[in-house]
């Protein structure tokens, strides 16, 4: 006779305890979906009030500056081509989703990724979450948003700032913790304070590293973005998601092509920033 095991109500506790968390602070929620809601508007219509080759002649130019040449005629070419698709009003709210869920997500885990790399029992404590985080199929973590912020723009940076924030707490930890022993001797033997040693050795040192971090998060946020179109985000995303509804496969590859310009776009450039201009 086969025993049986009672299932354990995971889901349920799962359910109940966002059902306790929206009800208890619905208040703080409301809150933070305005002010983040009014932070999209505003860089999106900043970006929007800007004539296309106004904005496409700074991006080169901004390009050319951080790396050189070759990247500013690439970046023409690809912006070029994504407003003749028309897609360049997508791209826009695409970019600004990216850059508020890059900019929060990296306010959170600078912080985090230091004190973990200074505490060693801090350090063992987060890494089985970052890597619960990381391996967590993206999809899960649009469920918790709706609850919380609704269906939009809001939800879409929730998810996204969650989903990418890995990458930036692991390689600043790892930048930090990889800084020579010989330099933190020769501080300590100058009388270096703890402060004086992450500010003026650790974090420049290890600054390379941390950049890679944000290069990643920022692709993270990215690819989340276009996934969180499914929970009402504008820009390429839904584009994509509307032509599979519509089986529509040419104006699905046409946004495919503009996420890919738009990915490499930043990929270069935050490289660039973290090697150095090059000439």
């Amino acid at each position: 006779m086969a025993i049986e095991i009672p299932s354990i109500p995971l889901g349920d506790w799962i359910e109940g305890g966002l059902d306790w968390l929206t009800s208890e602070y619905s208040i703080v929620t409301r809150a933070i979906s305005r002010v983040t809601q009014t932070g999209i508007d505003t860089l999106n219509d900043g970006l929007m009030w800007l004539p296309e080759w106004g904005l496409l002649a700074i991006v080169v130019a901004l390009c050319w500056w951080v790396a050189n040449l070759r990247l500013g005629i690439g970046a023409a070419l690809g912006l070029a081509l994504i407003w003749n698709l028309g897609l360049w009003e997508p791209m826009i709210e695409t970019l600004t989703l990216v850059v508020i869920a890059t900019l929060v997500a990296v306010v959170f885990a600078l912080p985090v990724g230091i004190a973990a790399a200074l505490s060693e029992r801090l350090y063992r404590t987060i890494m089985p979450i970052l890597d619960f985080m990381q391996t967590m199929p993206a999809f899960v973590y649009l469920i918790p948003a709706i609850p919380f912020f609704g269906i939009g723009s809001v939800s879409a940076i929730f998810a996204t700032v969650i989903f990418s924030m890995p990458p930036a707490i692991r390689f600043t930890t790892l930048g930090i913790r990889q800084v020579p022993v010989e330099l933190i001797e020769a501080a300590d033997a100058y009388g270096a304070t703890r402060s004086q040693k992450l500010i003026k050795v650790q974090l420049p040192m290890s600054l390379p590293t941390v950049m890679a971090g944000i290069n990643q998060t920022i692709m993270l946020a990215l690819s989340m973005v276009v996934i969180a179109a499914m929970i009402g985000a504008d820009g390429l995303g839904s584009e994509v998601w509307r032509a599979i509804q519509r089986l529509r496969p040419g104006d699905g590859f046409e946004a495919g092509i503009a996420v890919v310009i738009l990915a490499m776009l930043l990929d270069r450039v935050t490289q660039s920033l973290r090697k150095g201009r090059k000439t």
